[in-house]
């Protein structure tokens, strides 16, 4: 769905091979894993197909051999999967989707997410939009949760705590969230958006994945009722919002803010930091694919690495892999690389500027920022970019990073 749109397809989609492939020689090259090599195993997944995924699993788990871990640059393992993985074949899983603090509890200690614990992202949405005035005083807030069970843990254990210690008492509606249920969805999708404009919410917490953030859009842009939202990166809302910008929904999403770990104001410039460009782990990504791929000399607009993109992404997993195993020293087993990574402190990210964790802590960043999405039709200062043409679309920050909150 959303390749359909166009955002979700681009060149470097078809290069995650090329990318993992590359970053593992470029450890191996350099001496391994205290001497030994990697071995990478890259298989293809149907991310919406249950039965795929496990299946998998077991054979990642139970095989012989059995993997050492199983890594996921970009987020698309998901779910009971993950604890498939971790809770019950006790493997080490790196991995970008995250959901609330239980499913770590429950995959401890083999899961251990580059994204961030939804439970302090959603208490900062809360902190945010009270700062803001989009929650508490007059504003009617509505939230909209799948039907997951990690939609209801996170609205059940955390997000209505939070709102009840801030005195907001929000309007709540479930709707169906699975991709096999897509026609219930868009059922019920038109009849939420009645239900919020009936009784005049004003400001829109979703908890919910891409595949229903979709037809909520379709039922608001039908209805011409456009509430605030309150995005963040809960299932990525305020990351798939920006590929849903300028087109088809420019009236719901234009001007809407979020919160995100992410470096979503970053540029896609392999000039240093210091000269507007890529910050350090992403130019070091870009050094070693640029040296691997030279096709354009330095500085040539084509010359570039997406810093959400997939192949920084898999840089990002495959060097944080390799971190933990090195520090895990000669005697490395699974035991020893999980005890390694609740001590893995301050290294640097792609998609995140830092990633650190703890024996309690087992999602990477540690810090967040307030971004707003902008429409850069006529041209403005508001986007920046260092080489090219300015960006049809960008994020405009708003709030400066600042410490995600610690519970």
């Amino acid at each position: 769905l959303a390749g359909q749109e166009g955002f979700a397809s681009d060149a470097e989609f078809g290069e995650q091979q090329k990318a993992i492939e590359l970053y593992v020689k470029q450890i191996n090259d350099s001496g391994g894993i205290n001497g030994r090599k990697i071995n990478p195993i890259i298989t293809s997944f149907d991310p919406a197909s249950e039965s795929d995924m496990r299946a998998l699993c077991k054979t990642w788990t139970e095989g012989s051999p059995a993997a050492f871990a199983v890594l996921d640059g970009l987020g698309d393992w998901t779910g009971d999967n993950q604890l498939c993985i971790t809770q019950e074949g006790h493997t080490p899983f790196i991995g970008q989707w995250t959901t609330v603090t239980n499913w770590t509890n429950q995959g401890s200690p083999y899961l251990w997410w580059t994204g961030p614990g939804q439970a302090v992202i959603l208490q900062a949405v809360v902190d945010w939009g009270l700062s803001a005035d989009l929650v508490g005083g007059v504003q009617k807030v509505g939230v909209i949760a799948g039907d997951r069970a990690s939609d209801q843990l996170a609205l059940n254990d955390y997000l209505l705590p939070d709102l009840r210690r801030a005195g907001v008492t929000p309007v709540v509606k479930i709707i169906a969230s699975d991709p096999s249920d897509t026609a219930t969805t868009d059922t019920q999708a038109p009849l939420v958006v009645q239900q919020f404009r009936s009784v005049g919410i004003s400001s829109v917490i979703p908890l919910i994945p891409f595949n229903v953030f979709y037809p909520v859009l379709q039922a608001e842009t039908a209805q011409q009722y456009f509430p605030r939202l309150l995005l963040s990166d809960y299932e990525s809302s305020i990351e798939t919002a920006l590929g849903l910008l300028p087109a088809p929904y420019a009236k719901a999403l234009d001007g809407q803010e979020g919160v995100t770990t992410e470096t979503l104001g970053g540029i896609d410039d392999p000039r240093p930091e210091s000269q507007g460009g890529y910050d350090t782990a992403v130019r070091g990504c870009w050094t070693t694919w640029h040296k691997a791929y030279p096709q354009v000399p330095p500085g040539n607009l084509n010359d570039f690495l997406e810093e959400q993109g997939p192949i920084v992404g898999w840089c990002q997993a495959i060097n944080l892999f390799a971190a933990a195993a090195r520090a895990a020293g000669s005697d490395l087993n699974r035991r020893t690389f999980v005890t390694a990574m609740s001590k893995v402190k301050n290294v640097p990210g792609t998609w995140s500027p830092v990633l650190s964790y703890g024996p309690d802590k087992r999602y990477g960043p540690t810090e967040y920022q307030v971004v707003k999405l902008h429409i850069n039709s006529p041209p403005s200062s508001l986007c920046k970019t260092g080489i090219g043409p300015l960006p049809a679309t960008c994020w405009v920050s708003v709030h400066p990073w600042e410490p995600l909150p610690t519970g």
